[in-house]
């Protein structure tokens, strides 16, 4: 029989991880780096369903055996190809029947393979539960600052040899504001998003600050996970700024982009009503125009800046200026330093 593990993060590192599960399961979220090896599909998995529903969990076996059977070849060369040596590990929903049979099938034609115990399910419990308690063995420092003034350019940008990095945005393929989807498309899953995200903190090192970008509840249609606003509320906060001259160049360089016009038409109508008439008819005639920079500074001055960071209820540990991001860094850097000293942090 299979042997039988539990998850551990370091198993994605360490073994070729093989989810039978169906592509729509697979889909809706995974282990990351997970291959798909599906036993059965979406609708024999459905038909399977109904029949133990109807006659019970041994006719269903035997027609999930009927459905399967032909392609357990198929199936063991694929993931004797995907393993490329590694230790294989197979999981289903929650480690039963599914991963089982696999397992099994793969020891039988010679080759060792172990099953995770609680499967995806088990998995995922571990997501909620990192989320949960955001207990992150390095501190954050939260990047706040006007759109436009190049927070998520800044971060990207810094040297992965002093810093540690999280680009909410782009996991979530969202830049977080009215225009924010321009060019992009959350096309995954609320669950989909905080695998990923779990991922990429689980990745960092832990000898340097992780370095993020202040955000609301919510970026697009995804929700940030479990304590995590919470903890960079309670977080270092660093106020970025930069002139409007330079706000403006930023944003018409990012958003007005040509390919992006019908999109930031359909934006701008969302906007409407909290832009007013006369300010949304002047911004449409601008984009009609192609005014890339004056549509820019219409949304700084006449909404972005109106309706973000209104209400600051905290002040800032750091005061940063991102007209230049070598000279930003090495500020960033000395403050490091400093609070370093007189802190634990």
């Amino acid at each position: 029989m299979p042997e039988k593990i539990k998850f551990t993060a370091q198993l994605i590192d360490t073994h070729c991880l093989i989810d039978v599960r169906t592509p729509l399961e697979f889909e809706e979220d995974h282990i990351p780096g997970a291959h798909n090896v599906p036993l059965l599909y979406n609708e024999e998995r459905a038909e399977v369903g109904t029949i133990h529903k109807q006659l019970g969990p041994v006719e269903a076996r035997r027609k999930g055996l009927e459905l399967s059977c032909s392609r357990f070849y198929g199936m063991v060369d694929q993931i004797s190809s995907l393993s490329s040596g590694r230790p294989i590990a197979v999981y289903c929903w929650r480690g039963g029947l599914r991963s089982l049979s696999v397992a099994t099938l793969i020891e039988m034609c010679g080759t060792p393979a172990s099953q995770l115990t609680g499967g995806y399910k088990a998995f995922r419990n571990h997501v909620i539960e990192y989320f949960g308690k955001c207990d992150f063995p390095s501190p954050l420092m939260v990047m706040h600052g006007m759109t436009g003034t190049g927070k998520t350019e800044f971060i990207n940008g810094l040297s992965r040899l002093k810093w540690a990095t999280i680009d909410l945005e782009g996991v979530a393929c969202h830049r977080g504001s009215a225009f924010g989807a321009l060019g992009l498309e959350q096309k995954f899953t609320q669950k989909h998003f905080e695998s990923t995200l779990w991922n990429d903190f689980r990745q960092l090192p832990v000898d340097r600050p992780i370095v993020l970008e202040g955000e609301s509840q919510r970026i697009g249609k995804y929700s940030l996970p479990g304590q995590l606003y919470q903890k960079m509320a309670e977080s270092c906060k660093v106020w970025c700024h930069a002139s409007i001259e330079t706000r403006i160049k930023r944003l018409a360089a990012e958003y007005a982009r040509p390919e992006y016009r019908e999109e930031m038409l359909e934006a701008l109508e969302r906007i409407r009503k909290k832009l007013g008439g006369t300010r949304y008819a002047e911004l449409k005639c601008m984009l009609e125009g192609w005014d890339v920079e004056g549509i820019a500074q219409g949304l700084i001055e006449g909404y972005y800046d109106k309706m973000y960071y209104k209400n600051r209820p905290w002040t800032p540990d750091l005061e940063l200026d991102l007209e230049n991001f070598s000279l930003a860094e090495a500020e960033l850097d000395i403050f490091l330093r400093t609070i370093n000293q007189t802190t634990s942090f």
